[in-house]
């Protein structure tokens, strides 16, 4: 089969496409057909080893955690899958992941595929709906009523959190470029800042919120700024650059650290089933494409999520 994958850390040109064997099944896992891939800001710092300490990964390395396919074997002790299912997976980032026409994936990581959606495009899914969803319910807490600030709404966490902030009820205020601004409407933002013309902390006219969730990496300083943004006794999450060790008026910090779980992932299909949840891909890619993708998005000229397919 044909996969993407590098020999050593390093820059987007240690990703090669090369001829490789295909998985087998092992105990407890099912090989998928992959239908596509998506991209995410994590596949650079693993490949470029900023997480080597906590994600060490055997080379050759096969990157992309998130997978759409179809089961085309099931290995030993396998239950409730079956070769044709259609599938999607949050696969662990330090084994062989979906870069590639097949991958072998445990079969506890499973949910079965949105059928609303493309076959590729469910590859948009599992990471950035995970961490939406554990953000906002897990981390925050995020109760009806309440007022949240979500700081990178455009991107694709952001819109995820978006949609279901405003499905619990939540009143969203959050932060997007031009370009995103018209989809993050669509999703039932109540105001929408544009942070290109103004700082943020500057642009919310002295309103405090119940819970603010950073999703953008920036420095300390500006993060302890949106950190200012939270109403006493609120919470600051965040999925990116952590929060100041000590806010003052009863501010609670948490940093997000996302786990698999594939009956939370059953949760978010069936809400893109039932119509109440958008899978929006922004551009799809053949694999071959991946150097230059990690070249756009560490540029920052991504805009939403894309996906790609061998």
């Amino acid at each position: 089969m044909k996969a993407v994958r590098y020999h050593s850390y390093g820059g987007s040109e240690v990703l090669v496409c090369e001829q490789v064997r295909r998985p087998v099944a092992g105990p407890g896992q099912v090989v998928l057909k992959v239908s596509g891939t998506s991209f995410n800001m994590l596949d650079v710092a693993i490949r470029a080893g900023i997480l080597r300490e906590m994600i060490p990964v055997a080379f050759p390395h096969i990157p992309n955690c998130d997978v759409a396919g179809v089961v085309i074997e099931v290995g030993a002790g396998v239950r409730g899958w079956n070769v044709g299912d259609a599938v999607i997976a949050l696969l662990p980032p330090d084994v062989p992941g979906a870069a590639a026409e097949y991958v072998a994936a445990p079969a506890e990581a499973l949910a079965a595929a949105p059928r609303t959606v493309p076959a590729a495009d469910a590859s948009a899914l599992p990471l950035v709906g995970s961490t939406a969803w554990q953000a906002l319910f897990e981390y925050a807490e995020l109760q009806a009523g309440q007022h949240i600030l979500i700081n990178g709404a455009g991107g694709g966490v952001g819109g995820y959190a978006v949609q279901l902030a405003v499905r619990a009820g939540a009143v969203v205020t959050a932060t997007s470029s031009p370009r995103s601004r018209e989809r993050i409407r669509s999703y039932g933002a109540e105001r929408i800042v544009d942070y290109t013309t103004t700082p943020v902390p500057h642009a919310t006219d002295g309103q405090r919120f119940d819970v603010v969730l950073q999703l953008v990496r920036n420095s300390p300083e500006d993060t302890a700024q949106l950190a200012e943004l939270v109403a006493d006794g609120g919470i600051f999450v965040s999925t990116a650059t952590p929060g100041p060790d000590h806010a003052g008026r009863g501010v609670r910090v948490r940093q997000v650290l996302v786990r698999r779980d594939a009956a939370q992932l059953a949760e978010l299909v069936s809400r893109v089933d039932a119509g109440d949840l958008t899978v929006d891909v922004a551009e799809r890619c053949s694999l071959t494409d991946l150097a230059a993708v990690h070249d756009r998005a560490f540029a920052g000229q991504l805009s939403g999520k894309t996906v790609l397919i061998p």
